[in-house]
């Protein structure tokens, strides 16, 4: 390796003015200066006078806050995205959505340096993922990613607030609706085998998320009590919840479904009974994807398959959020048990439909004659 040699322009300058000197090796003029104790080198060229101002330019406005350091300046996309996905890894995210959505702004901007990323070239992005087909709520999910990496970025000190650009988020619009009617339940759960049903009547009961549902495992159940505890879940909080009717009767079947044999036609078990650690389970696994039988009991119930109109799992949480405003459950307990921790999210799912909205006219109309029924009789004066 060839030595480095340096030659200093001029006798050295104070430590706060910075030095101009020649590297003989590369024939080519650099610049040093400090910022919070640090050297910082860059290259300039051939020509002294244009290091000279250039190291003045530097020493002048390098205590400025919104100084961007040529390390920083280098600092490309793909290192925030590593930095984002370590921290979400470290912090036990509950989905790994984020893994996908990461991907696909690694491909997209990983080699661009996190300081050169527009605005426009934001658009551009959105424009480009929209042509394919994607759904304005996945690209937007997709930006929140990026603008979660660079925030974590500012937040680490690893680039500055104003190397952070403005992101044109998609419009999203399609906010879901979808709830199941009693009767629609009750033709619907009919279609599904027991370890199903149980899984979908236990949602439709309690409106819990699906994730908290199929992770729910026997430690966690207080039979003496008869309740459920939920040591961590979506919002970070850990809540229990008091059984009792039907969602009590939902965990005494599962408990005396506990037993199973594990194996399958391909791959025979060793014809051990043994006892799941999940309430709900199949063969001693957690209930997975069953798409496949819920599409076919969607079409046994009578109920819409096609996609603007199916019924999701999801609808169950809309249902039962809905149900309990609608049986009088004050709004505090009915976020107690759906675990919802803001207001504004609750109502979201708290949705009016069209019924509601015809009984409330009704209710309303009602109450007029009774007051014109019951109001004094008033003679006219001539």
């Amino acid at each position: 390796m060839t030595e480095e040699k340096t030659v200093e322009a001029r006798p050295q300058r104070a430590y706060g003015d910075g030095r101009v000197f020649y590297r003989a090796n590369r024939g080519v003029w650099c610049i040093a200066y400090y910022k919070d104790g640090k050297e910082i080198r860059e290259t300039v060229g051939t020509d002294e006078d244009a290091a000279r101002k250039l190291l003045k330019r530097k020493v002048k406005v390098k205590e400025r806050e919104d100084f961007v350091t040529p390390h920083e300046q280098r600092i490309t996309v793909a290192e925030l995205l590593d930095v984002r996905g370590t921290y979400l890894t470290n912090k036990g995210a509950k989905s790994d959505s984020w893994r996908s959505h990461i991907a696909v702004i690694r491909k997209h901007f990983g080699t661009d340096r996190a300081a050169t990323v527009t605005s426009d070239r934001l658009e551009r992005f959105v424009a480009e993922e929209r042509a394919t087909g994607k759904a304005p709520a996945t690209v937007k999910n997709e930006l929140v990613e990026l603008r979660a990496a660079y925030r974590l970025a500012v937040k680490q000190k690893r680039i500055k607030p104003q190397m952070v650009p403005y992101f044109p988020m998609p419009t999203v619009s399609n906010t879901r609706k979808g709830f199941f009617e009693p009767e629609d339940f009750e033709s619907f759960v009919q279609q599904l085998p027991a370890d199903y049903a149980d899984t979908t009547s236990f949602a439709y009961a309690t409106g819990w998320r699906r994730g908290e549902i199929v992770t729910l495992k026997w430690d966690q159940i207080d039979r003496t009590a008869h309740e459920v505890r939920l040591y961590d879940s979506k919002n970070g909080e850990p809540r229990t919840l008091a059984l009792d009717g039907e969602a009590w009767a939902i965990i005494e079947r599962r408990w005396q479904a506990r037993a199973y044999t594990p194996g399958s036609r391909r791959q025979p078990g060793d014809g051990q009974v043994h006892l799941s650690e999940y309430v709900f389970h199949r063969k001693g696994r957690p209930i997975g994807d069953f798409r496949k039988r819920w599409d076919k009991a969607l079409k046994k119930a009578g109920l819409p398959t096609d996609k603007a109109h199916r019924k999701l799992f999801h609808d169950f949480r809309r249902s039962g959020v809905r149900d309990m405003i609608r049986a009088g459950v004050p709004q505090s307990v009915a976020m107690s048990i759906s675990g919802h921790k803001t207001v504004s999210t609750f109502l979201r799912y708290n949705i009016t439909d069209g019924k509601d909205q015809r009984d409330a006219l009704r209710r309303t109309a009602e109450l007029r004659r009774q007051r014109v029924a019951s109001a004094p009789k008033v003679t006219a004066l001539r």
